[in-house]
C-alpha cells in the first residue's frame, strides 16, 4: 500500500517557490516536492493533484496544493504519473522516479493559460481500456485508505451536436476488481460486497450533459450495483481531443469523480462491523480518468 500522503507545508526559511521541503522519510521511502505556480507566475493554491503508480494505474497520492502552491509525497519507489489541474489552465503531466531514502529535487512548475477547448465533433467516441482507468479509494475501518480498480470495462460516449443531449454508458465487470490483495479482493467479489455470482457486472449509463462552465460538466445518470440502481452525479472535467496514438486515431479525455455511499447499495456495514467482519466505510470516492477514441456518427456505443 503507498505510504503517500500529501504534507502542504510553505518552503522553509520564507524562500520563493520552488524552494527545496524537507520531510522525515520512513525507511525505504522516496519522495518529491512542487510548487505550483499560476501563468504570472503567483502560488496557485487549491490545484488538483493526483499521483498515480505507472505500471499498476493506481491512485498512489491525491490532494491539492497548499495556499503557497506546494505539495509533497511520499512513496515507495518505483515510477509514478503525476497529473495537476485548476479550472482555466492546461492541465500537467509528468512522471517520476522515486528512489530509496531521498527526495528528488524541489522544482517549480509553471501552469499555462488553457486554450479554449473544443468539444469533440458528433459521432461515438468507444473507451481505450490501455488508456483508460476505472478507479477508487475507500476508507478501511480503523486503518488507512484501500486504493482499487477495476480490470475490465467496456463502454463510450455518444456525442450530440448539442452537447447537452449526449451520453455515457459504461459496464463493468464487478469480478475484475484488484486492491492488491487476493484475500480482500475475493471478500469484496463475496456475498458481503458486490455478490459477482448474483450481480456480475456494474452498469452506468447517463441520462443529462450539464455545463458548469469553463470545462466542467456534471454528468448524471443511474448507477446500478449490486442489483440496486441509484442516481449519480459525475463531476467531469474535460480535457480536450487530439490526434494521437496508434494510426493517429482523434481522441478525447475527460477525469470523473463522485462519491458513493456504500449503504446504498450494500448490506448495512455497521452490521458487518458487529459480526466481525472487517469492512471498508460507508463512502467509496470514484475516479474515471478516460480516453476514448472517436469511431464513426453510426457506431453504437457499448454495452448494446
Amino acid at each position: 500500500m503507498a505510504l503517500a500522503l500529501f504534507r502542504r507545508r510553505r518552503p522553509l526559511g520564507g524562500s520563493r517557490a520552488g524552494a527545496g521541503l524537507v520531510l522525515p522519510l520512513p525507511a525505504g521511502a522516496g519522495g518529491f516536492s512542487r510548487t505550483v505556480v499560476d501563468p504570472l507566475g503567483h502560488p496557485l493554491g487549491g490545484a488538483d493533484v493526483t499521483v498515480t503508480s505507472a505500471d499498476s494505474q493506481r491512485i498512489a497520492a491525491q490532494g491539492t496544493t497548499d495556499p503557497y502552491g506546494t505539495f509533497s509525497a511520499l512513496l515507495p519507489p518505483g515510477g509514478y504519473s503525476v497529473m495537476i489541474t485548476a479550472e482555466g489552465l492546461q492541465p500537467h503531466r509528468e512522471s517520476v522516479d522515486i528512489v530509496p531514502d531521498a527526495m528528488l529535487p524541489a522544482d517549480t512548475v509553471h501552469m499555462a493559460t488553457a486554450p479554449q477547448l473544443e468539444l469533440p465533433p458528433p459521432g461515438t467516441w468507444l473507451f481505450d481500456p490501455p488508456h483508460t482507468a476505472i478507479r477508487f479509494i475507500a476508507k478501511h475501518v480503523g486503518m488507512a485508505n484501500v486504493h482499487g480498480r477495476f480490470t475490465r470495462f467496456n463502454g463510450g460516449i455518444r456525442v450530440e451536436h448539442e452537447m447537452e443531449r449526449s451520453s455515457v454508458e459504461v459496464r463493468i465487470d464487478a469480478a475484475s476488481i484488484d486492491t492488491g490483495n487476493k484475500t480482500r479482493d475475493n471478500h469484496l467479489r463475496s456475498a458481503d460486497f458486490l455478490d459477482v455470482e448474483h450481480f456480475p457486472y456494474l452498469h452506468f449509463a447517463s441520462d443529462r450533459f450539464i455545463y458548469r462552465g469553463g470545462t466542467k460538466w456534471t454528468v448524471q445518470g443511474s448507477l446500478t450495483m449490486h442489483g440496486v440502481s441509484r442516481t449519480v452525479a459525475l463531476d467531469t472535467t474535460y480535457l480536450g481531443a487530439v490526434n494521437g496514438g496508434y494510426g493517429e486515431e482523434l481522441r478525447c479525455a475527460a477525469l470523473a469523480k463522485a462519491e458513493l455511499h456504500r449503504e446504498d447499495y450494500t448490506l448495512n456495514w455497521r452490521s458487518m462491523l458487529a459480526r466481525g467482519i472487517a469492512v471498508v466505510g460507508p463512502t467509496i470516492k470514484l475516479e474515471l480518468d478516460v480516453q476514448a477514441m472517436y469511431r464513426s456518427h453510426d457506431t453504437p456505443v457499448p454495452p448494446e
